[in-house]
């Protein structure tokens, strides 16, 4: 017997599958990928502008908070500032009367879970109009 000694064949390894599966995630991600930059938040500030009419200032309620965290409704200062206080206190002023319009009127040193806890307050009694008071800054435009 005679034996003949095999040829090595190299290994062919078939690269188009590696290949088309490759461009096929990479289409994947590029058609799922969001390009919007979502690291900015766009705020829109309020504007003061024209000061509202003596009469409709008269018919709301205006919540003051002062740089402490206090409240004060239509003037009067609150004995505490809970939650609680304050529904009473706004329920008062209101005399029951929910389409009244709420001012919420801020120290600019006032920590902001102040105003936030005022609005909820009056959302939850039921007041819809709540307004934010701002103030004109003449020094603004020169």
């Amino acid at each position: 017997m005679r034996f003949q000694p095999r040829r090595a064949e190299e290994p062919d390894l078939n690269m188009t599958s590696l290949i088309d599966v490759v461009l096929l995630l990479l289409i994947f991600f590029m058609l799922s990928t969001k390009f919007i930059d979502e690291g900015r938040l766009k705020i829109r500030l309020p504007e003061a502008g024209i000061a509202p009419e003596a009469e409709a200032q008269a018919d709301s309620i205006e919540i003051a908070v002062s740089a402490e965290g206090g409240f004060s409704v239509d003037g009067r200062p609150l004995i505490n500032n809970s939650p609680a206080t304050l529904a009473t206190a706004i329920g008062k002023a209101a005399g029951g009367n929910r389409a009244m319009p709420v001012t919420i009127r801020a120290d600019a040193r006032a920590m902001h879970q102040s105003v936030v806890t005022a609005m909820d307050v009056a959302g939850r009694l039921g007041y819809r109009q709540i307004n934010i008071a701002t103030v004109n800054d003449e020094t603004e435009g020169k």
